[in-house]
């Protein structure tokens, strides 16, 4: 008589078929076993196979979880990995998810629970390498990432030597809301896929570990995470070649101040580093990845791979736009006003000051020129340089004017119209903040919106051209001509008989 199984045995076997975690615990217990003759996960092995391509955060991640378990060896048993992975995977709150990973790159040997600058500056360093990693032209690497991160960390630990992790938590909430939990989808992503990506050749017969190679292709295809870092529009050749590395004709000779001057001008206002931070810190409109419709053609044979590439082309990140540059655009209100108005999508406006100071404004609306203040409530004022500062995020906090009589001129942030944060004068030349007027060095406005909103902008633009030369060549009537101002011009300046050809 066969024996069917208990309701307990299919219980157990539909466990052990959908559990990730247990079968990545078995497949590498029998790579460390093989390797180095323990019977048990041990933390090279685990960063080796689970996280290829970042074994530092593998260790990390390792040691958190033997911490957690309070292990006394250095290796985990198959039964404690799979109940501490299991519980980290369990993490759903994120000021858990943001405290986790604050200890995890902290000291978790010290009782006190104490972070230093370099724990949290190695922290946001991994934070930008996973972000990098599946940027559209392949990794990125930036050459003023430490000016970046030094920013962010001065700014949060001030002149103080270690601070605790639940104040560093929560001031990483308030600043930059979205840097670390793209680490933790990584993190789970691997733990719970890295078992279908490891073939272990001496266990082709155990069907719990052994898959087809089209799944593994698909489980390394989708090993990636959505771009949270926009891409940034590359600068122009010829800007490149009129010096804009800041380079000399004679290397060896040192650098004049004048030079010294200008190779700060000609830093680039918004690099990588500044972008990925400025994406974890504004609110999401800013850097929302794009969004591509989806065929509306139901009768075509290709509906399938349509749909498809809709839904590959709608994880697309944010494209940022220079909409004006003022060392190549020309600098002043008109240049500015001419570069910017009619941007009918959310933008940002960068000043940089002497002293290293660099500013930003983040409008999510269209700029016009307006004696109130306007704005909606992601709207902020932002300083990058030297300290990382999070001025202010209120609605009505925009103002900008130039022409309107009897109400102050040129470009302010601020939701009190008495204090504002930031003024900046008529001519776009001097930044004025906390009291103290620094002069412009340069202005950069990056548009934040889709490619219809620019194309909007460019078809205005080329709108108004084609108008002013319709107007600039418009023939006049003789009834038009008496009262032209010209006329009363000509005759002013002593031209009296303009229409006699003798004369």
């Amino acid at each position: 008589m066969s024996r069917t199984a208990s309701g307990a045995d299919l219980h157990d076997r539909a466990q052990a078929q959908y559990h990730p975690v247990d079968k990545l615990g078995k497949i590498l217990a029998k790579k460390c076993d093989d390797e180095r003759g323990i019977n048990g996960v041990t933390g090279d092995v685990f960063a080796r196979y689970v996280f290829p391509k970042f074994p530092d955060l593998g260790m990390k991640l390792f040691q958190y979880l033997r911490h957690s378990s309070r292990a006394k060896t250095d290796h985990l048993g198959v039964t404690a990995f799979r109940q501490q992975c299991e519980k980290f995977l369990g993490i759903l709150d994120d000021s858990v998810i943001l405290e986790s990973y604050v200890k995890m790159f902290g000291d978790m040997n010290d009782q006190n629970e104490l972070i230093k600058p370099e724990n949290l500056k190695e922290l946001l360093r991994t934070c930008y390498n996973l972000s990098m990693s599946t940027y559209q032209d392949g990794p990125q690497s930036c050459r003023l990432l430490d000016r970046t991160l030094n920013s962010v960390v001065q700014s949060c630990f001030f002149s103080k030597e270690s601070l605790s992790s639940g104040y560093i938590c929560r001031w990483l909430e308030n600043n930059v809301p979205r840097l670390v939990p793209p680490i933790h989808k990584y993190c789970v992503h691997a733990l719970s896929t890295s078992h279908r990506t490891i073939i272990d050749k001496n266990m082709k017969n155990n069907s719990d570990t052994v898959v087809s190679i089209s799944a593994i292709n698909a489980g390394e295809s989708s090993y990636g995470l959505e771009l949270q870092t926009p891409i940034l529009e590359k600068a122009s050749p010829n800007f490149a070649a009129n010096g804009a590395t800041g380079t000399t004709s004679n290397p060896g000779k040192p650098l004049t101040q004048a030079e010294r001057e200008r190779m700060i001008i000609q830093q680039p206002l918004l690099p990588l580093s500044e972008a990925w931070l400025l994406a974890g810190a504004l609110p999401q409109i800013y850097s929302r990845p794009q969004s591509i419709q989806s065929p509306h053609n139901a009768s075509s044979t290709n509906l399938a791979s349509q749909v498809f590439m809709a839904k590959l082309l709608s994880m697309m990140p944010s494209h940022w736009t220079l909409l004006y540059d003022s060392r190549q655009d020309g600098a002043g209100t008109n240049r500015f006003l001419h570069h910017v108005l009619g941007y009918r999508g959310p933008n940002l406006v960068l000043f940089r000051c002497d002293d290293d100071l660099l500013f930003c404004v983040a409008n999510a609306q269209e700029w016009r020129e307006t004696h109130l203040y306007y704005g909606s409530e992601d709207s902020c004022c932002v300083q990058l340089l030297p300290k990382f500062v999070m001025l202010e995020q209120k609605p009505k906090s925009l103002y900008l004017n130039t022409h309107i009589r009897g109400y102050p001129k040129g470009l302010r942030a601020g939701s009190d119209p008495r204090k504002p944060i930031l003024i900046v004068d008529e001519h776009f030349e001097k930044l004025e903040h906390r009291g103290l007027q620094h002069k412009i060095l340069s202005i950069e406005v990056w548009g934040c919106g889709n490619t219809q909103q620019r194309e909007v902008q460019l078809d205005i633009k080329n709108w108004q051209i084609k108008e002013a030369e319709r107007q600039r060549t418009v023939k006049l009537t003789a009834a038009d001509w008496i009262d032209h101002p010209d006329r009363y011009l000509l005759e002013l300046g002593g031209r009296q008989n303009y229409n006699n050809s003798s004369s």
